[in-house]
Order: C-alpha cells, then sequence, then structure tokens
C-alpha cells in the first residue's frame, strides 16, 4: 500500500504541474533563449497599396466654392463627411462620400471618369488627383490650387481561434500587439508560442508563423499588421482544464488528496473485516476441530 500511496502522490502532482499555466507561457517581451525565438532586425514599415475592395474617402479643398460643391456633394464639410461616413455603417453614407476600387482596379471620380489606383498608396493618389484636377480645372477663371485629401476607410484585420472576430484599424501603422490588445487579448489558455498570420498581397497567400512572447519582435516583420490580415490563435493543447493561482492550486490538491484518502480508508476498512472475520486458515481448523469432537 505504500507503493500504492507514494504512486498516487506523484500522480497528483504531475497533474497539477501539467495545468500549471505560468508566467513563462504568457508573458511578452521575453528575452530569446533556447525555447523563445529571436528575430532578425528586419522591421521595414510598407504603405499600403490599393486592392480591389477598398474604399477612398476623398475630400477636395479650393477657395473655389464652386469647386468645392462640385467634388465634395454640395459644399458638405470635411468633418461632416467624416461623420457621416462613420455614422453609414458598410451600406448607406460610405456609397455616398467614398469611391470603390472596382474589378478593374479603377475608381470613378467626377469629373476624371476612370482613374486607375490599384498598387499606389493614398499619398500616390493624393498627387495623382491633384495634378489630373490641376489640369483639368486651370482654364477656369478665377482658379485657385486645389489640394486632396484621401484616406481608406473600412480597413480592418480578423482573428479567428480565440476572441474571433473582425476589427477596424483605426491608426496608419498598427501593431501586432496593439490588434491583440483590441482583442482583450489572448487569455491564459491560448497559445502566444504559434501564432499564424495569413496576409495577401500582390495576389499571393502567404501564411508565417511566430512567437509573440519574443522581445525581438519588435524588430521584425511580424511587428506591424496590415488591412485585411488574418491572425490564427490556436488554443495550448491540454489546458481545457488549467491552473493558474497558488489557490485554485491548494484546492484541487486538497480535494484530490482527500479523495484518495477516502478510497484508501474504504479499501483499508474492508481488508480489515476480512481478515478480522476470515483469518487465514481459522475456517478450516474450526470445522475440523468440530468434527473431531463428534
Amino acid at each position: 500500500m505504500i507503493k500504492l500511496r507514494n504512486i498516487v502522490m506523484l500522480a497528483i502532482v504531475a497533474l497539477v504541474m501539467m495545468s500549471c499555466v505560468t508566467a513563462r507561457k504568457v508573458n511578452y517581451m521575453q528575452e530569446p533563449d533556447k525555447y523563445i525565438p529571436s528575430y532578425a532586425d528586419t522591421l521595414a514599415f510598407e504603405d499600403y497599396q490599393l486592392r480591389i475592395g477598398d474604399r477612398l474617402y476623398v475630400y477636395v479643398y479650393s477657395l473655389d466654392e464652386n469647386i468645392q460643391k462640385m467634388y465634395n456633394y454640395g459644399g458638405t464639410s470635411a468633418s461632416q463627411m467624416r461623420q457621416q461616413i462613420g455614422n453609414g455603417g458598410m451600406y448607406g453614407s460610405y456609397d455616398l462620400y467614398t469611391y470603390l476600387v472596382d474589378e478593374e482596379g479603377n475608381i470613378d471620380f467626377p469629373t476624371i471618369g476612370k482613374l486607375p489606383v490599384k498598387g499606389l498608396t493614398t499619398r500616390e493618389v493624393k498627387l495623382l488627383l491633384e495634378d489630373e484636377l490641376s489640369t483639368l480645372l486651370q482654364d477656369l477663371p478665377g482658379y485657385s490650387t486645389v489640394s486632396v485629401e484621401v484616406n481608406i476607410v473600412n480597413r480592418s484585420f480578423s482573428i479567428i481561434g480565440a476572441q474571433s472576430g473582425r476589427y477596424m484599424i483605426n491608426k496608419e501603422k498598427m501593431t501586432i500587439f496593439e490588434a491583440l490588445a483590441m482583442a482583450g487579448d489572448l487569455g491564459e489558455f491560448n497559445s502566444r508560442k504559434e501564432i499564424k498570420l495569413v496576409r495577401e498581397k500582390n495576389g499571393v497567400t502567404t501564411i508565417k508563423t511566430f512567437d509573440a512572447r519574443s522581445k525581438d519582435l519588435i524588430n521584425s516583420e511580424y511587428y506591424y499588421i496590415e488591412p485585411n490580415d488574418i491572425i490564427y490563435i490556436r488554443q495550448i493543447p491540454g489546458y481545457s482544464f488549467g491552473v493558474n493561482h497558488v489557490t485554485t492550486v491548494i484546492s484541487v490538491t486538497a480535494a484530490t488528496v482527500s479523495f484518495g484518502v477516502l478510497i484508501y480508508t474504504i479499501v483499508q476498512t474492508g481488508i480489515n473485516h476480512v481478515n478480522k472475520y476470515y483469518p487465514k486458515g481459522g475456517g478450516s481448523s474450526s470445522s475440523n476441530g468440530e468434527g473431531g469432537a463428534q
């Protein structure tokens, strides 16, 4: 029974140790070592290149009120247009105040017509529009130089696996840590060790895997996310049940030990009962004695 009890205790300790979620498994910004990879300094943020299906917010600024009204929906101010876009959702005001990059990679802009923008950055589209409008309007009486504001709207990334959902990109540069924070972080039982990033660029889809615990991540190609990125986060295998607090460890251990002691007591009581009423060889001797007396 001593060996059995030792085995039970070792099993309990192993269960508790395997179920623990340690700081090493969940902390970010850890120094690379044998188990946490290092990444080469390959950080290089590239301006987003427009793709089919993107929507552009375009506002034309001019001292000429007629030009303002012509290109900005009756002279609607930039702040009013942004507010309408924000309240319009996927449909409605988005269609009124934005320009869709169509299947041919063009936007249809008033007085200019089809303008190829696929593969360009927003800054390149801004310069292209300013050049086209200046050429088109320069002969008008009282013409003054126009300037154009161009932004991508409805930019988003997706997370699947843990905290699944679609989240909006609300700034020009968004890091992987900001993206995870928007999703409420990863939780205690989701793997930071093998996060997969699915990214489509120039018609080619790539899948890359990285360890979010590494401090070197901030210098790597994985640091910034792009619109339409998909981040896949899997659950740590075997961690559907886990222990993450000292009090929980103590409670689980105490409950397991108590149950083991109860089972041991029941079994031992049964063995003692058998030994008391049915001693080894006792039944045979009694029978022989009674038979001899007769």
